[in-house]
């Protein structure tokens, strides 16, 4: 397979899972809104800080607007200047696929092209301005068929380990991202147990493991059990074990014995034995936050490697979300 068609495919899973992902924690972050009755401001700043556009947001919309849940949810889902909105994550989904309809499957294109399409729509401003749980729920239910789609309709060789890799590293970081910031700024000193278990449920419903979570844990909830679920837990498809283990898996796939890409193989491979060495006891106070950035840099190092090696040139576009 041409380095072109790989990246496209790499790609293609990462914007999915992006778009996937902010709809999953704007419509958890709004229900929190409306229920916890925390000041504004403590709920959508770590939202924005997630992104990744932190920077870009106060510089167009002032400190002020960290606090306003309108602005920030518009920016995150239908703003054509963020290059991580929901809107802007799907075109450059679709982007991808049209470059590759001889490798996705039809079942796919339409899903994706249906959720382009629907986003640029008067019906989409509608529902947005109506119904905002139901959007995000669109948005969501929508990637989701995308995603179940390449597993179910396209044929299992490279072209879906390298959807299924960006996926996954995308995953990742999302996880390690949302994680951080909830855990530092959503409950500091002082918060009532009432209250910060509430703010723990938050967190687990974004990553859809409230359910797993419980039975895993046996119904106590503390800031390290939950950490240490969403960081360690082998058997949770979206905590950062389980996705650091299965992308190394996938690129292992993809490598071989001849292949270039054995640099990125090596650092997931350190990743994931790093991480298995952490225990649950650990994850308390800044070693949380320790552990968490490591894993963001070295998801950073393995995207870097894996277009230097395996995918040729990085575009600008594929550069400038590497960066965030």
């Amino acid at each position: 397979m041409i380095a072109r068609v790989a990246d496209h495919c790499f790609w293609l899973g990462r914007h999915i899972e992006r778009a996937e992902s902010t709809a999953r924690v704007l419509q958890v972050t709004a229900t929190l809104a409306l229920d916890a009755e925390l000041p504004p401001r403590r709920c959508w700043h770590p939202v924005v800080i997630v992104s990744g556009q932190e920077a870009d947001y106060v510089t167009r919309f002032g400190l002020e607007a960290l606090g306003n849940a309108e602005t920030v949810q518009r920016y995150l889902t239908l703003d054509d200047e963020n290059p991580v909105s929901i809107r802007r994550s799907i075109e450059a989904a679709r982007e991808n696929a049209r470059s590759i309809r001889e490798v996705v499957s039809l079942e796919v294109w339409q899903v994706i092209n249906e959720l382009h399409m629907f986003l640029g729509s008067t019906e989409a401003e509608a529902m947005y301005a109506r119904d905002l749980d139901a959007f995000y729920a669109r948005v969501q239910h929508a990637t989701q068929l995308a995603l179940g789609l390449l597993r179910s309709t396209m044929l299992h060789d490279t072209p879906l380990d390298f959807v299924w890799l960006g996926m996954l590293l995308e995953r990742v970081s999302q996880t390690a991202r949302l994680l951080d910031v909830e855990h530092h700024a959503l409950v500091p000193g002082g918060t009532s147990p009432v209250l910060e278990t509430a703010l723990w449920f938050s967190l687990l419903r974004a990553c859809s493991g409230f359910e797993g979570f419980m039975k895993r844990s046996r119904g106590k909830v503390t800031g390290a059990a939950v950490a240490s679920f969403l960081i360690l837990e082998p058997r949770f498809p979206r905590s950062i074990l389980y996705c650091a283990t299965s992308s190394r898996q996938r690129l292992a796939a993809i490598c071989g014995d001849e292949l270039p890409g054995r640099s990125a193989l090596s650092r997931l491979h350190a990743l994931e034995t790093w991480l298995g060495a952490v225990t649950p006891d650990e994850l308390q106070g800044a070693r949380v936050h320790e552990t968490l950035t490591h894993v963001v840099d070295e998801v950073h190092a393995v995207c870097d490697s894996i277009g230097g090696e395996l995918l040729g040139q990085v575009e600008p576009e594929a550069e400038q979300f590497q960066s965030q």
